[in-house]
């Protein structure tokens, strides 16, 4: 791979052309070139770390509930694939070990962290990346910085990536202001420039905007230097680096 070049990070797999967060998806951005995919982690009621953006089942399959007030196995008993197409009908709510054994070991899954669940959701996190061998692979990003700090002050092991949408006025002083070593920027696509990546990345950080999906705002990034591009079209992305 060009160290020069971005790498292609599948947004919830390759959200654009199939359900996003399922194995079909996951499968489906691995065929078409990415070196990465980001996911969303939510905890079950029982304790399992479920992949789905939402904390509700409503808008991405045929059941409604809560997943932190539902069994695994009732989550299980969805369809997260049929409301984007009938050709995925059957497809579940991943658990995040099954995404990991889908996936080559070293491809780098970007776990954004939803919510802290209580304090429950960390441990459990944790111990599945200690586990499966997947502390060095593995991003976990989030929204909520606090919880980030707290992860990593957990296990100094895990990668910690910020992710945020402002034009922060200096990105790299606020990724140090937290305290603890920070692996990777998240910005809003539209909310960093080239003169910001490469100060963030003269600072060794990683720059990872989300989620750009055109042509010309993925040529611009291309252009800034950032170090990877959350994307729902994969293979797009795959074709603009290729020529």
């Amino acid at each position: 791979m060009d160290t020069n070049k971005p790498i292609i990070i599948g947004h919830r797999g390759a959200a654009g052309e199939a359900p996003e967060n399922t194995l079909g998806s996951f499968r489906l951005a691995a065929e078409q070139g990415a070196h990465a995919v980001e996911l969303d982690a939510h905890l079950s009621a029982d304790g399992r770390l479920m992949v789905c953006h939402d904390a509700t089942l409503d808008r991405t399959t045929d059941r409604s509930g809560w997943i932190g007030r539902m069994q695994a196995y009732e989550i299980r008993e969805a369809d997260a694939g049929v409301r984007f197409s009938e050709a995925y009908a059957g497809e579940k709510v991943p658990f995040l070990d099954e995404v990991f054994e889908l996936l080559p070991a070293g491809m780098m899954i970007n776990v954004e962290v939803k919510h802290a669940y209580g304090g429950k959701l960390a441990p459990v996190l944790l111990e599945l990346l200690r586990r499966t061998d997947r502390l060095g692979s593995t991003v976990v990003s989030s929204f909520d910085h606090k919880l980030l700090a707290a992860i990593k002050k957990a296990e100094p092991a895990v990668r910690i990536g910020l992710l945020y949408a402002a034009d922060l006025v200096d990105h790299a002083a606020y990724a140090a202001s937290l305290g603890v070593d920070v692996y990777s920027l998240h910005p809003q696509h539209m909310l960093i420039g080239p003169d910001d990546t490469a100060e963030a990345r003269r600072r060794g950080l990683e720059v990872y905007p989300y989620t750009a999906n055109g042509e010309e705002e993925l040529n611009r990034l291309i252009a800034s230097g950032v170090s990877g591009i959350i994307t729902d079209y994969p293979a797009r992305l795959a074709a603009l680096l290729a020529r």
